[in-house]
């Protein structure tokens, strides 16, 4: 989905209006929308309190509160900046119309049991610049506080307030949103990684009459605007089909690395899924694999770079080979043509080798900052974005490089940004199990843009639905959590419910 900025989207807006949309018709179709949306993510009514200024931006919330309450159950409520009178004529003539209850400060309530108390941010619009001013600071510092000392979910509508659509810069203050519902199209400035803290995760709220951008150099990875991986398989589909996995992960202190990298394979979609291990090692790691998982011995590395396979993932938890066993593994990637996903120790062995040059179109790398640091030092004091389209210049693999706003990017293509997550990613195995399901991709015939934007995408919806439906919490979510949920993200992927 291309990114836009305000320019562009007012041109949008104009567009639909001449066309013959009112200003109410799209009012209203992206306030529905938007409360839709809301519902998805979070499936027990709760309590939302809107937080309105007096733009079309908030005319967008109070549609959605009425939505909410009327068709999903949930107690609504509201907290304003100004007075009616001062609202723009249509906004003030749907709060009028509303039925909200208006809440005083410090009386927000507690939500229903089970369900969440959402903040949703309406304050500001795109087209606001520098920081904001009273009374809408005053009501932005209210719903960080309630945000951090009663663990109010906040869910920004189009772009938190207080945030440059266009450059991602945050005013002071600036809402902290851990959502932001982007109407329409995706705004450039919400993509950059800058923004990340103040958006939390991102999702699209489609609204069709204002659908049409032209392509640009940044894409939002989401389901709504991209085809790849909702086919369903074919009836009479078989393993073979599936795609082959060979994996060159593990070691004797990093088990755990192989199990995770060979469980996303499995996760993934992968039919048959081989996990080379050296002979001393097999059995330490077999017995914590899935049964379905083939694990096979070598006794000299050669052994198992020759075994056939439609993809190969490299790295995750290997540790550092002897200088022979570096040699021959180095060589091997340079000159096998298959994909392969080249992750951690794979990326350090790169870099200490400085043969970084060798990194071709079949390889599809997955360093995170650090990595990333080792391996393309002149690069690592730029901006994320500048760090891809710099590394892109200069080598014809896809990279993806992680972090709390995960970008895809390669010759050739926009600058793919990933649109799910969680702060509870945080911790050790994320990593190994993406790298197994992008191997998967890759081996079921997904081009390595494709392979690595899914990935990517699958893994976090994973992580929040394992988060924000299932009782797990940013402390407590693992990588064998994410794994449990990854079918449950491929259907929302298919049916486009995020």
């Amino acid at each position: 989905m291309p990114a836009v900025g305000v320019r562009e989207m007012l041109a949008i807006e104009a567009s639909a209006k001449a066309d013959g949309w009112t200003e109410e018709g799209l009012l209203q179709r992206a306030g529905s929308a938007l409360a839709v949306a809301i519902a998805g993510f979070f499936p027990v009514p709760g309590m939302a309190v809107g937080y309105l200024g007096k733009g079309h931006n908030a005319g967008d919330v109070i549609v959605a509160l009425g939505v909410l309450r009327e068709q999903f159950g949930w107690k609504t409520g509201i907290r304003r900046a100004f007075p009616t009178e001062t609202f723009a004529p249509l906004t003030r003539d749907l709060l009028e119309a509303s039925l909200l209850d208006e809440l005083e400060a410090d009386s927000v309530p507690p939500p229903p049991v089970g369900g969440p108390l959402l903040l949703i941010d309406g304050l500001l619009g795109i087209g606001s610049q520098g920081s904001p001013r009273e009374p809408i600071a005053m009501l932005i510092r209210e719903m960080n506080d309630l945000r951090t000392k009663r663990a109010a979910m906040v869910a920004a509508a189009d772009l938190p307030s207080g945030l440059n659509a266009d450059t991602g810069e945050a005013g002071a203050p600036c809402v902290v949103a851990d959502l932001t519902l982007m109407i329409a199209q995706a705004k450039c400035g919400l993509l950059k990684a800058e923004a990340a803290d103040f958006t939390g995760a991102l999702a699209l709220v489609p609204v069709g009459p204002l659908g049409n951008a032209a392509s640009t150099e940044t894409d939002l990875i989401c389901p709504q605007f991209l085809e790849i991986g909702k086919a369903p398989r074919p009836f009479d589909f078989h393993k073979g089909r599936a795609g082959r996995v060979s994996l060159l992960v593990g070691s004797e202190d990093y088990p755990g690395a192989a199990v995770l990298a060979a469980t996303g394979a499995l996760r993934g979609g992968a039919g048959l899924i081989t996990l080379h291990a050296p002979r001393p090692w097999v059995e330490r790691i077999s017995s914590r694999c899935p049964p379905e998982v083939i694990v096979r011995a070598f006794d000299r590395l050669p052994e198992a770079l020759e075994h056939p396979a439609d993809a190969w993932v490299v790295g995750c938890g290997l540790g550092q080979p002897t200088a022979s066993d570096s040699s021959i593994l180095l060589d091997w990637m340079e000159h096998h043509e298959g994909p392969m996903v080249l992750d951690a120790d794979a990326l350090n062995l790169l870099a200490r080798s400085g043969r970084r040059s060798m990194l071709r179109g079949n390889h599809l790398i997955t360093p995170h900052p650090g990595e990333f640091r080792r391996l393309c030092p002149e690069l690592a004091d730029l901006p994320r974005e500048e760090q891809a389209r710099g590394f892109a210049r200069s080598h014809s693999a896809t990279l993806l490089l992680k972090g709390a706003r995960t970008l895809v990017h390669r010759q050739g293509s926009p600058l793919w940004c990933n649109s799910t997550g969680h702060p509870g990613m945080a911790s050790g195995g994320q990593g190994d199990l993406l790298a197994g399901v992008i191997g998967a991709l890759l081996a079921g015939g997904h081009p390595g843009m494709d392979a690595a934007s899914l990935g990517a995408w699958i893994c976090g919806r994973a992580s929040e639905i394992a988060i924000w439906h299932h009782g797990h919490c940013a402390e407590s979510l693992s990588a064998s959590d994410t794994a449990e949920r990854i079918g449950h993200a491929f259907n929302d992927w298919r049916c486009q419910r995020r």
